[in-house]
C-alpha cells in the first residue's frame, strides 16, 4: 500500500533528486526521472529555471503522473502557479522568493513549503514563519545554480542537527565520494543534482550512493 505524501512526512526518505536537463547527457527530464523512479526515489524536485512556462507546465503533467504512480512526493520549485496547476505535493523557495506567508495562503494548507537556508539565522526564521521543512547548504561548493552563496561547510549542518527541530535537506556540492561525511553529521535526507542526472547509469549511482549511506548507518 502507498503511504499517504504530508507536509509532515515529505522527507521521510534518503535521496532528493532534482532536475537539470542541462547536466542530462542531451537527455529530457522525463526519461531522466523515470530512471530515478525506477531507482527507488521517493522525492523529486522539478528545477527549471530557463524553460518556457509551456513546457515546464507539459513536464510537470507528465512527472506528477509519474511520481503518482510510484509512490513519490512531486516538489516543484519556484514556480508556484505551476505547482498548484499539477498539484504537486510542495513547493521549494529561496530567501528572495515571494515569502511563505505569502505562498501558504496561496497553496492552502495540504501543499508543503521547502525553503532554502544558509545561516542559523535563516533556519530559525523559517521555523517561525511556518516552512514544513528547509534546505542547508550549500554544504560544498556547486556549480548547478548560477546566485549560489558561499559553501556552509558541516558547522551549518551541525547546528541544524542540534537545535532545529523540522526536517531537513542537505544540499549543494554532495556526490558519492562524501555523501558518507554528510551523513556522518546527521543528515538524513541528501539531495543530489549532477551527480545522479549527469550519469550514463543513474539507477546504477543511486545504488552506489545508498550502498555509502548504509555503510555509514551500520
Amino acid at each position: 500500500m502507498t503511504r499517504e505524501i504530508t507536509r509532515r512526512n515529505i522527507l521521510d526518505t534518503d535521496i532528493y533528486c532534482l532536475t537539470g536537463e542541462k547536466f542530462s547527457l542531451d537527455r529530457p527530464n522525463i526519461a531522466v526521472v523515470r530512471d530515478m523512479l525506477e531507482a527507488g526515489v521517493k522525492i523529486v524536485q522539478y528545477r527549471e529555471k530557463e524553460k518556457k512556462m509551456g513546457m515546464k507546465y507539459e513536464e510537470c503533467l507528465k512527472i506528477r503522473e509519474m511520481t503518482r504512480e510510484a509512490g513519490a512526493a512531486f516538489i516543484v520549485n519556484d514556480d508556484i502557479d505551476l505547482a498548484m496547476i499539477v498539484e504537486a505535493d510542495g513547493v521549494h523557495v529561496g530567501q528572495k522568493d515571494i515569502p511563505i506567508e505569502a505562498v501558504r495562503r496561496l497553496v492552502g494548507d495540504k501543499m508543503a513549503i521547502g525553503l532554502s537556508t544558509h545561516s542559523p539565522v535563516e533556519a530559525h526564521d523559517a521555523v517561525k514563519r511556518g516552512a514544513d521543512y528547509i534546505g542547508v547548504g550549500p554544504i560544498f561548493a556547486t556549480q548547478t545554480k548560477d546566485d549560489v552563496c558561499d559553501p556552509v561547510g558541516f558547522e551549518y549542518l551541525e547546528y541544524v542537527v542540534k537545535y532545529i527541530d523540522i526536517p531537513f535537506v542537505a544540499i549543494g556540492g554532495i556526490k558519492e565520494h562524501n555523501i558518507g561525511e554528510v551523513i556522518k553529521r546527521g543528515a538524513s535526507c541528501v539531495a543530489l543534482v549532477t551527480e545522479i542526472v549527469g550519469q550514463k547509469n543513474i539507477k546504477k549511482k543511486i545504488t552506489a550512493l545508498r550502498q555509502q549511506i548504509e555503510a555509514v548507518k551500520e
